[in-house]
């Protein structure tokens, strides 16, 4: 186990002797937070109930004994006392109710959401978690926001309200998103001031090098003698000069390259976790759907793992790609039906077509796309080819004036006219909603098979 540096345990003692109590709080309350962070709990503990009992002794019952309780119920969470944890967040949410702290009110609400969490509560956790999003909101303080979106998506789909789920995932992917590009803005930024320092630093030696050359034609004039020697030396530190320039110039532009090298490299870092998430999670989905019997519920946990899986190709593109900004549809398409055929087994009996041309989206047209048309893809394997018979499905996806044409047709058995909807209906609604969230239109045809074509007006070409 890792231990506090000796350095914040010596000045506890000096703090103590020369009677400065304030200090010794917060120096226990900081001992406590470095002793929670490396993992020792019990000392972590002991140390914020001496910072707790300090402050009530001098009567400091505001942000700094607030602060003391939200850390306190912190270390009770990771100690799994989960009654004490809520109580402590409950005393510093009232406390900073009380005294009109509202930026006190969010920690204690988000954690006590986090302990239901933990606990698998989750009816529980969601007021909680909500009303933390909605205090966060209005303090301003948004900085870890997306958190809070993961846990109420989390929360949703274990409640089964897929649609709220996905809404709140999108949130969260929104938010991610930002923080990410606030951290590369940070670094970017950094950059953008050391280049700034040292185009001023450059334009000072200008400047240097300016009045050097006004001195010496000034001393050209004393005499013809040193005429020479001064021409000489002008001429040595000016190649001097130009010599550093050049090299300054250069370390700038080998340190920019390798800063943008950096965040190319986090960005492919940060699409492969999430690929890896994602193939995480499909296979929790297939681990939990061998242990199911009812066929239903096996479809519909099979329709989840190709939904995963469809997001998961478009990770993998990403990362595997030149440009991190855009997916290949065409190649995107042929390996989301090569899954598609593999979770059916039918790879000798369907072929899938991508008759279309090269086309580069945007992550945020490409995601709901694909997800169109696993739904088709899955729901033509299930219902289009029966008794083993052989078939062929059509993909096509193309930009027309100002919109994205796609269709997906198949050469099965159509659907009969009159016959009752197969299957949840889940499928169906979800195409309706990707659909709407790229403000497209639908139209189906069922002359000899199925054909299923779609209008898209709000697209990203990469």
């Amino acid at each position: 186990m890792p231990k506090v540096p000796n350095t914040a345990k010596k000045l506890l003692p000096s703090k103590k002797k020369n009677g400065y109590e304030e200090d010794l709080a917060l120096s226990y309350r900081r001992l406590a937070e470095n002793q929670l962070f490396l993992g020792n709990l019990d000392e972590s503990l002991e140390s914020m109930n001496h910072a707790i009992r300090l402050y009530k002794k001098l009567g400091i019952t505001d942000a700094p004994l607030l602060a003391c309780y939200n850390g306190r119920g912190n270390i009770y969470k990771y100690m799994e006392r989960y009654d004490e944890a809520i109580a402590d967040y409950n005393t510093c949410y009232e406390g900073a109710k009380k005294i009109g702290l509202e930026r006190y009110m969010m920690p204690p609400t988000a954690n006590i959401g986090h302990v239901y969490i933990l606990q698998g509560k989750y009816a529980e956790a969601l007021p909680y978690n909500l009303k933390a999003i909605e205090i966060m909101k209005r303090i301003g303080n948004t900085k870890n926001l997306w958190e809070n979106y993961m846990h109420v998506s989390n929360i949703y789909s274990e409640l089964g309200d897929y649609k709220k789920a996905l809404e709140y995932h999108q949130l969260y992917e929104q938010g991610h998103t930002e923080y990410l590009n606030t951290i590369i803005a940070r670094q970017d930024s950094e950059l953008q001031v050391k280049y700034e320092t040292a185009q001023k630093d450059m334009e000072i030696l200008d400047q240097e090098t300016e009045i050097s050359r006004q001195r010496k034609t000034q001393w050209l004039y004393i005499g013809i003698a040193g005429l020479l020697t001064i021409i000489l030396f002008g001429m040595y530190f000016t190649l001097k000069n130009i010599r550093k320039k050049r090299k300054a110039l250069a370390a700038i532009n080998i340190e920019l390259d390798t800063k943008n090298k950096q965040n190319e490299l986090l960005l492919k870092e940060i699409h492969h976790r999430v690929k890896n998430n994602l193939e995480m999670v499909k296979s929790l989905i297939a681990l939990q759907s061998a242990k199911l019997e009812d066929g239903a519920s096996k479809e519909a946990m099979l329709a989840s793992q190709n939904r995963v899986q469809s997001m998961g190709i478009i990770h993998q593109k990403l990362y595997q790609g030149e440009n991190l900004g855009s997916i290949e549809m065409k190649d995107y398409f042929m390996n989301l039906g090569e899954g598609v055929l593999d979770t059916f087994n039918a790879e000798d009996k369907v072929k899938i077509v991508c008759a279309m041309d090269d086309l580069n989206l945007d992550v945020d047209t490409a995601v709901p796309i694909g997800l169109i048309v696993n739904e088709l893809l899955t729901n033509a394997l299930k219902y289009a080819f029966p008794e083993g018979t052989q078939g062929k499905i059509n993909i096509s996806l193309s930009k027309e004036n100002d919109e994205l044409l796609l269709k997906v047709s198949d050469n099965g058995i159509g659907k009969t006219k009159g016959a009752k909807p197969k299957g949840t209906g889940f499928g169906t609604q979800l195409i309706q909603l990707l659909t709407q969230q790229l403000n497209g239109t639908i139209s189906e045809d069922h002359k000899n098979g199925t054909a299923v074509a779609f209008n898209f007006k709000n697209f990203k070409i990469a």
